[in-house]
């Protein structure tokens, strides 16, 4: 708080305390904030530029609003900094995204202020008009709702439901469009473009300054229509906008565009809008990145940079050393495109994801043959699926924690059709800081109950690549999963030629007599350390690589359950129906007997913090591995 002494944001606890300073004030507060973000992100990580470009609007947002009765829903959440600082979390936010600390998303048990909990993209409307809808049957007649939705997330098809439903009903709701032309990546598609041809067109703007200049020259019916206008502007509005504006097509009264960095006028305008009623959206025109040369230069980038000097915008962090293995959503992209290169049937897909993903590799080198379709996890399957009935291989990147967005597509779209689109599910397990909303540790256990499903995970970056490679082959005739985790392998000499993995086949690693360890993905990495601890302590423990969930290696599985008495399971996922449930299951179906262990993710949602302390909490890390082994043999 030294640092604060004197300045404004020091004397902010609260919005109470905002309101308390005059207009003028304004310009000054939003530049102290924006350098108190820049200050903390640059040795606590986070997502960086979205914050920076919403500094005037989250000013002007809890200067007019009286939050927290007024409800605020931030959509995505990594906006929301700001928010968090200006709502009592100045003082801890130096915590944010850290084991134990503030989360880096609004959250509803961590402030009164988060009226909704985010992660996810989209979900802003539908939120928003529910609390609306509630408000109005409570009769809170006096209640404000304002949806903050940007970063892309209006590429999503949720938002547009709920602009259908929210439009056809009268309930006092703001939508707040910040446009800022990025998800992680240049946003894409045609709506884009429609937002930038908004952003260009003032028809409307110049047509009635036009007429106002004019009619004021004339005399006193010039006067008189000029208050008719004035009065019934918004039927005006409706004859020019209505046919060629789609937020008014969709009963939205709509307005703008604005300039998002125009704190003062902001507060006018959102002052006016508390005044009307029904449906409104705001069209509001930010940069990400703002107030950080580097960032507003490269906006990809520095949407979540690292650690960085905050004078020369250097960036320091790197997860993955160059003398060490790379990250293995680098190996997908390098694969991809080495496979690609050979087949040409081969079609990357990925939803608002290509630098996340390292796609961003294949729509360099083969633009016709890499889609990047929008934050719209359940297009990008089906479209995937409607390529896949052509003769085409897609592979459709998705991060694990999206993919549940397009359950139904899986199921409907594919897997009934037993259609082979290959699913590349990027940050399966625990990811660390962005915390639950972001964990991938559901995937296998919904998608090992889907009929026709091959379910993988590799344990390293020579496995993926052996994977992709496979998966493509004509002999695969059926839907493929691949999923890997965030951040750096373990082989930095990955790059071998390609070998066919035999499709439900696993493989031992270790022998031992005492105990048998089986794996599935990144969790075979801490069995392998644990084998290494335990064998020291004189205890014999076998490793077994699954590699496939399913189908499972039942001629494996055999030979363990015959082979030993003692069975523990270590996945990064959750244990409820992960793994582990299916090897249960098979022991019960073919009458076989151990004492079996399953390790995993409990069923709960587990936090945010760094990725080997959530690891620890879970006891899958290879002390915790250890740990659990000796204590099956001590009984």
């Amino acid at each position: 708080m030294d640092e604060l002494k004197g300045k404004l944001l020091g004397k902010i606890d609260g919005p109470a305390d905002l309101k308390k300073l005059s207009l003028k004030e304004l310009p000054e507060i939003c530049d102290e904030l924006r350098d108190f973000i820049i200050d903390v992100l640059s040795s606590n990580p986070g997502h960086f530029g979205s914050s920076l470009g919403v500094v005037e609007l989250t000013v002007a947002l809890h200067y007019v609003y009286n939050t927290p009765y007024d409800r605020l829903i931030w959509d995505v959440g990594h906006q929301a900094y700001g928010h968090k600082i200006l709502t009592g979390r100045r003082d801890i936010f130096n915590t944010n995204r850290k084991f134990k600390g503030i989360s880096g998303f609004p959250k509803r048990g961590e402030s009164e202020y988060d009226s909704f909990g985010v992660g996810h993209a989209s979900t802003s409307i539908s939120a928003a008009f529910g609390m609306a809808v509630a408000s109005q049957l409570k009769g809170e007649k006096n209640r404000k709702v304002v949806a903050v939705i940007g970063d892309g997330a209006m590429t999503g098809g949720m938002a547009f439901e709920a602009l259908n439903n929210a439009g056809g009903n009268k309930s006092d709701l703001l939508v707040i469009l910040n446009d800022n032309n990025m998800a992680i990546d240049p946003s894409v598609g045609g709506f884009n473009q429609y937002l930038l041809n908004i952003s260009k067109s003032h028809t409307y703007n110049r047509f009635k300054k036009d007429v106002w200049e004019g009619l004021g020259k004339l005399d006193n019916v010039g006067r008189k229509i000029r208050r008719f206008l004035q009065k019934n502007q918004h039927a005006l509005k409706n004859m020019l906008l209505k046919e060629n504006n789609l937020f008014e097509a969709f009963d939205f009264r709509y307005f703008g565009p604005v300039d998002g960095h125009d704190v003062v006028y902001l507060t006018k305008v959102l002052n006016d809008l508390k005044k009307i009623p029904g449906p409104k959206l705001l069209h509001v025109i930010t940069q990400k990145g703002k107030g950080f040369k580097q960032a507003e230069l490269n906006q990809t980038k520095y949407h979540a940079p690292g650690v960085f000097d905050k004078e020369t915008g250097e960036i320091y962090s790197c997860d993955c050393p160059v003398d060490k293995a790379p990250k293995f959503q680098n190996v997908f992209g390098e694969t991809l495109v080495e496979l690609a290169e050979q087949n040409n049937k081969i079609i990357g897909i990925t939803p608002a994801m290509p630098s996340g993903c390292s796609m961003n590799l294949m729509f360099e080198k083969m633009p016709t043959r890499a889609f990047d379709v929008g934050i719209a996890e359940q297009h990008a399957v089906t479209f995937s699926a409607g390529l896949a009935t052509q003769g085409m291989i897609p592979f459709c990147n998705i991060f694990s924690t999206f993919i549940q967005r397009a359950y139904d597509q899986i199921i409907h779209d594919v897997a009934i059709q037993d259609l082979p689109v290959i699913f590349c599910l990027d940050r399966g397990g625990l990811v660390g800081e962005d915390g639950p909303t972001h964990h991938g540790v559901f995937d296998i256990a919904f998608m090992r109950s889907i009929p026709n499903m091959i379910v993988s995970a590799p344990m390293d970056e020579i496995e993926l690549r052996n994977l992709m490679y496979t998966a493509q082959l004509k002999e695969n005739k059926h839907p493929f999963s691949i999923r890997y985790p965030r951040g750096c392998g373990i082989k930095p000499n990955w790059k071998k030629p390609f070998e066919k993995i035999e499709i439900g086949k696993g493989r031992k690693l270790a022998d031992g007599n005492d105990i048998a360890i089986l794996s599935i993905g990144k969790a075979g990495v801490f069995v392998k350390r644990a084998v290494k601890s335990l064998a020291n302590k004189e205890v014999s423990a076998a490793h077994y690589d699954l590699r496939f969930v399913k189908p499972l290696d039942t001629t494996l599985l055999t030979e363990v359950f015959e082979n030993f008495k003692y069975i523990v399971t270590v996945e990064d996922g959750t244990i409820k129906g992960g793994v582990g449930s299916a090897i249960l299951e098979f022991m019960v179906q073919n009458n076989l007997s151990s004492t079996v262990k399953l390790l995993g993710v409990p069923d709960k949602f587990i936090e945010h913090g760094k990725v080997e302390d959530l690891y620890k909490e879970c006891g899958i890390d290879t002390k915790g591995i250890t740990k659990s082994v000796l204590n099956i043999l001590k009984k």
